[in-house]
């Protein structure tokens, strides 16, 4: 008879031994896949990462478009974190304000009131301070996604379905620009102006062979919200054929009362550089006196920007402007990164290709939606035949739902006696 197995051999055979490396390399892997493929890079279909998506797709669903009120900003992030998206709070939030942020992309795709930051680094105010809906563009975003233009998938708990990918009717991905930061992977693909993004894509649509330079005749580079002047067309080329590429981005600048009291005034600064900090930092260089000739530096700004810097009569202009650009924000390099997922494989992107991506997905929507309209026109035409066909014998069909016993017994009786389908019974 075998031996009797002790309560502690029996929790010994169900110990494993792994080494360290088979545990890291296994868990890392998983949580790289999940950063890389769900969070962190766009969709190459829609621009979008999940978080973005699951906002928009949130708001199109309680009906808070642009056509309708604000409603409170908390109320999107708790539906949000209740029906799609099992995070914190405030990088649901946080998504919220930077697509409300005009000096992030020059088509927002929130519409929101109250203080959402600012240029100057001012944080936003706390949700439930602040109100939003979708805005216009949003809606072109999501046009048609109740025609079975894309495939759902269930939520985090099963208890609904979400979109997996945005119709989006026009390439996002370019216009909106992205960043984001996941392992082994990075993006930074800045905004691009609507109209030239879609003159080229329709160029690629007529024209499937057409080359890098025929598109950049359309596309001639960024269009940052902030302004500025782009410096080096190598840098954009190389970007748009490999993905990678790097370009300066300069303020631009007027030199005004030349001979009397001459002043600089910056009107445009590079993207995603902080102003107050800028400001700061020239304010600063005069204090210091690291170059000679800076009176004042005064921020002006109001809708637009304006920093203005006194100088004095004798100032050597040129000098200051090449010190300032040099040693401040004025003057900042820019890396092009196209990096987004392209079936559920991060993908590094060319113009053509992106472009590729996007008239592909289109492609998938058109034919979706064009099915979902002729099986719908089809059961309507089906309903309209058999209305036809009971209004030429109306007196016989009245006379047998009369002799019917209830509603299931004349629906048989007219699938029985004139031919009638069950739909149109």
């Amino acid at each position: 008879m075998p031996k009797k197995k002790t309560e502690t051999e029996k929790v010994i055979e169900k110990i494993f031994d792994y080494t360290l490396e088979d545990i890291m390399g296994e868990r890392f892997g998983s949580y790289s896949k999940y950063i890389i493929q769900d969070r962190a890079i766009p969709d190459a279909r829609d621009g979008l990462k999940p978080v973005q998506r699951r906002i928009l797709y949130s708001m199109h669903k309680e009906k808070n478009t642009y056509d309708k009120g604000y409603r409170k900003s908390a109320k999107t992030v708790g539906d949000v974190i209740g029906n799609y998206h099992p995070h914190g709070d405030t990088p649901i939030y946080d998504a919220m304000v930077r697509m409300s942020q005009p000096w992030k992309t020059r088509s927002p795709y929130i519409d929101m009131h109250g203080n959402n930051g600012s240029i100057d680094g001012d944080s936003p105010a706390a949700y439930r301070y602040t109100e939003a809906r979708l805005s216009k563009i949003s809606n072109e975003m999501l046009r048609d996604i109740d025609k079975d233009t894309v495939e759902f998938a269930p939520n985090f708990d099963d208890t609904t379905i979400e979109p997996t990918v945005l119709p989006a009717r026009f390439p996002a991905l370019l216009v909106y620009g992205s960043q984001g930061i996941s392992a082994g992977y990075a993006t930074n693909i800045p905004p691009h102006n609507l109209g030239e993004v879609i003159d080229a894509t329709i160029h690629r649509i007529d024209n499937p062979n057409c080359q890098l330079e025929t598109l950049m005749k359309y596309i001639k580079g960024p269009d940052f919200p902030t302004g500025g002047i782009v410096e080096g067309i190598d840098g954009i080329k190389e970007a748009y054929e490999t993905g990678k590429g790097r370009i300066i981005i300069k303020s631009r600048y007027t030199i005004e009362n030349e001979k009397t009291a001459p002043q600089i005034v910056i009107t445009e600064i590079p993207y995603e550089v902080n102003k107050a900090a800028m400001v700061k930092k020239i304010d600063d260089i005069r204090i210091d006196k690291k170059v000679d000739g800076i009176l004042e530096v005064r921020d002006e700004s109001a809708a637009d920007i304006r920093i203005v810097i006194d100088l004095k009569k004798s100032a050597n202009i040129d000098l200051i402007i090449n010190y300032l650009l040099k040693n401040t924000d004025m003057q900042i390099s820019y890396n092009f990164n196209v990096v987004s997922i392209v079936n559920r494989r991060p993908k590094q992107l060319g113009l053509k290709e992106a472009l590729d991506a996007f008239i592909s997905h289109q492609r998938e929507v058109v034919r979706r939606r064009t099915e979902f309209d002729l099986a719908h026109a089809k059961a309507r035409f089906h309903i309209v035949e058999g209305l036809i066909k009971c209004i030429s014998i109306l007196d016989e069909v009245i006379k047998v739902i009369r002799a019917s016993k209830n509603k299931q017994n004349a629906k048989d009786n007219l699938v029985k006696e004139f031919e009638f389908t069950e739909e149109q019974a």
